[in-house]
């Protein structure tokens, strides 16, 4: 904005003040504008139009008695139609809005624990807007749009409730462990059961596969060699299976030693014991 011969130069997105002699004259818009300086006329002053920012950090307590700090943005601007109002009525625009917006966050933020002020912070941002615009109109500003940008508690506010954060999900992810570990030993417990079921049927039938077979062994001798009994063909046979069990104990070098008695008469007591297992077995099975 310049003046030169009695002529100012008003910039775009400003507005000037023009006095004769003290008094409001009118506004000038932007552009060149005649100012007779020579009768009184001059310019006292310029607003911009421009939309306009102010950050204000508000320190409360909530109802819970943790102290915050809440940081709200005001986004505000001049009204044309009413920037005489703008100029003369208020001699710091900024200092009034800040005196709003602290009125407001601590009426509305100890009403509320401090949870429900991060959920609410919109109805928060919301009554200061309300109660801004209502009052800044008058003066010539219009409120656009309030924004709580920051809810900052104490440090050790912070840190306990990271804490309680952590505790909580070190909590779950435990649970979620013993729940994997529980699945993990059933599972176990069941192939284990499984196991020893198809273990036992397996040697169930290998015994009956061993019992037919001497039972063959012995009906197909006692045929084939007249005068033999059926006592004689089981005798011979758990003798050979005695002597072929103590050459493979004796073939292996890392074979536990396994004392016995190997007399005559202790072959004939062998025999018998294994005679009568199988036996019994047999009628078991049968």
């Amino acid at each position: 904005m310049g003046n030169l011969f009695c002529c100012v130069l008003v910039k775009q997105s400003d507005v000037a003040i023009k006095e004769r002699f003290g008094k409001f004259q009118k506004v000038l818009n932007p552009g060149l504008q005649f100012v007779p300086w020579v009768i009184g006329d001059y310019v006292a002053g310029s607003l911009t139009l421009r939309l306009q920012q102010l950050d204000v950090q508000c320190e409360t307590k909530t109802k819970d008695n943790v102290f915050v700090t809440v940081v709200a943005s005001i986004q505000y601007r001049v009204l044309v139609d009413k920037a005489s109002d703008a100029f003369y009525r208020l001699s710091n625009p900024t200092t009034q809005i800040k005196a709003y917006v602290f009125d407001v966050i601590r009426a509305c933020v100890p009403k509320l624990n401090l949870d429900d002020v991060f959920e609410q912070k919109n109805e928060i941002a919301k009554s200061v807007e309300e109660e801004l615009d209502k009052a800044m109109t008058a003066y010539g500003y219009e409120i656009l749009q309030t924004l709580i940008i920051d809810i900052e508690p104490d440090q050790q506010v912070k840190r306990a409730m990271n804490e309680i954060n952590a505790a909580a999900r070190m909590r779950v992810a435990a649970s979620e462990k013993a729940e994997a570990e529980k699945i993990i030993q059933i599972k176990r417990a069941e192939g284990e059961a499984e196991s020893k079921y198809l273990s036992g049927l397996g040697i169930a039938r290998q015994r009956q596969a061993i019992v037919d077979g001497l039972r063959d062994s012995v009906l197909g001798f006692a045929g084939n060699v007249p005068g033999t009994s059926a006592k004689d063909v089981l005798d011979m046979v758990m003798m050979t299976q005695y002597f072929d069990t103590m050459r493979d104990i004796g073939a292996h070098s890392k074979s536990s030693a396994v004392f016995i008695p190997h007399g005559p008469g202790a072959v004939a007591d062998v025999a018998t014991q294994i005679r009568n297992g199988l036996l019994q077995a047999h009628q078991t099975n049968a």
